[in-house]
């Protein structure tokens, strides 16, 4: 986490001239965050170094987002070539450890993360957003086959009823008219700042949207309902998808598009999380794994599902599921 070179210039050509630079965090991807302290004021710098990263989507969607009437980062600076941006702190109080640490607040708080779903659904989708539909979740599912089943020891096998399984499952979904909307992709628990002073959704500054696309309401909805880092129970998840299905009014094809893209979530980030241990490095991606299957299992259970399942059950055994992470893997 050392700062990129270019920072102190760059910080001194936006008015932050002599500032503090310390460690803030880092993530799955070669972005960086680095908190900028000059006296009682503070804001953020992010590292999106080319060509890994490129920080145009970002600024554009944070933008977007605001003029929208949700809360993201304003952009103080930037060097997008350099990849640099300077960005007003959101502060330090993350809906992950203020939910793990007063669970009396959880139900409040997982209400606020489907209202700002609810507000966000309603806005006409972001001009120039590619899309998420039918071909990207099919083509993101591969990721499954490309880095789970290696990593466990599996052969990649069944292609062809993979794809039809999954055919079969998600283009009702691709064709059940309720979107596009602009999809975060990444909405979850640990991409929420709480902010003092505000309420309802003016009190969640949103993280982590540069990667937003246009596509279906219930995937943001499944993205913080069935985190990948946080238990939450089925009590709550059922709880807000019918919280959210009294405010739009959207009935069973709603539903069935949940479970449908909650299992095509799942399964992506199952072999994800393979990649970022195998490829990049990465092993503490390892200890998401057992939650992730329980969450798939879950998925899987629903009738729905009865294609994908029936897929699982032939080419993926019970022991190359959750047991191998929590044995021979961990």
């Amino acid at each position: 986490m050392t700062p990129p070179e270019a920072a102190p210039e760059f910080l001194a050509a936006n008015g932050w001239d002599g500032a503090r630079i310390e460690p803030l965090a880092g993530d799955a991807s070669f972005r960086r965050y680095f908190r900028v302290v000059r006296g009682e004021a503070r804001a953020v710098l992010m590292d999106a170094p080319p060509p890994h990263e490129d920080p145009r989507p970002f600024v554009a969607v944070a933008t977007w987002l605001d003029e929208a009437g949700l809360v993201a980062p304003k952009i103080l600076g930037a060097d997008l070539d350099r990849g640099l941006l300077l960005l007003n702190d959101l502060g330090d109080v993350r809906m992950r450890e203020y939910v793990d640490e007063r669970p009396g607040s959880e139900t409040e708080l997982y209400e606020i993360a489907t209202d700002v779903l609810v507000h966000l659904h309603r806005q006409p989708p972001m001009p120039g957003l590619p899309p998420h539909g039918l071909a990207e979740w099919l083509a993101e599912l591969d990721l499954f086959l490309d880095w789970y089943l290696p990593a466990v020891g599996l052969p990649i096998a069944g292609h062809d009823e993979w794809r039809k399984a999954w055919t079969e499952v998600l283009a009702p979904v691709a064709n059940d008219g309720l979107g596009p909307v602009v999809v975060l992709r990444d909405y979850h628990a640990e991409n929420v700042m709480l902010l003092d002073g505000a309420e309802g959704i003016a009190r969640f500054g949103l993280l982590d949207f540069q990667d937003a696309l246009a596509g279906h309401p219930a995937y943001d909805l499944v993205s913080v309902l069935e985190d990948a880092r946080r238990d939450v129970t089925p009590a709550i998840e059922r709880a807000m998808i019918d919280r959210y299905l009294a405010a739009t009014g959207s009935g069973q094809a709603f539903e069935r598009a949940y479970w449908a893209l909650a299992a095509q979530r799942n399964t992506r980030i199952l072999g994800v999380f393979c990649r970022l241990w195998k490829r990049d490095g990465k092993p503490r991606y390892k200890a998401f794994q057992p939650r992730m299957w329980g969450l798939l299992e879950r998925d899987l259970a629903h009738p729905s599902l009865a294609p994908v399942r029936a897929w699982f059950d032939a080419h993926v055994p019970d022991d190359r599921r959750t047991a191998i992470w929590q044995g021979e893997l961990a």
